[in-house]
């Protein structure tokens, strides 16, 4: 198994979809910045729930919210983008969500209470991603 733990921000509300069986599943856009010697590099990130072990905390993250993920790292996917460059999917199965300390959340998140943190941090202890991100991304920079 391949444990992997991202921080970032989201580049689109949580999108919510049920299987033919009837199971929940929520898709996590994630946007990952990356230093490359004095260049920041964006790496997009696509983040499946199942079921609804996270329901209380997906409620507060709307497009731009500061985020961390932790789980398995899928086999990545090639696709081609729309100027049919060759581009790669970073997909992750969640274990774990936790609300990021960095950035500047515009959702409620930033007034939850106490116990809603400590909800939040129950699962796993971590260590935390770096840096702060301007999150806003229009919906053509989002690969996926």
């Amino acid at each position: 198994m391949n444990q992997l733990t991202i921080a970032g921000h989201l580049g689109a509300d949580p999108e919510v979809r049920f299987t033919s069986s009837g199971q929940k599943v929520t898709t996590l856009r994630v946007a990952a910045r990356a230093r490359k010697g004095a260049k920041d590099d964006t790496i997009w990130w696509k983040v499946t729930v199942w079921g609804e072990q996270f329901d209380k905390m997906l409620a507060y993250f709307k497009k731009g919210s500061p985020i961390i993920v932790m789980g398995e790292l899928s086999k990545p996917e090639i696709f081609t983008d729309r100027e049919g460059r060759p581009q790669v999917s970073m997909n992750i199965t969640a274990s774990n969500i936790m609300f990021s300390p960095f950035g500047r959340p515009d959702s409620p998140a930033s007034s939850e209470s106490s116990s809603e943190q400590e909800m939040a941090h129950a699962s796993h202890d971590s260590s935390h991603g770096q840096g702060k991100s301007d999150a806003s991304f229009s919906d053509d920079e989002i690969p996926f």
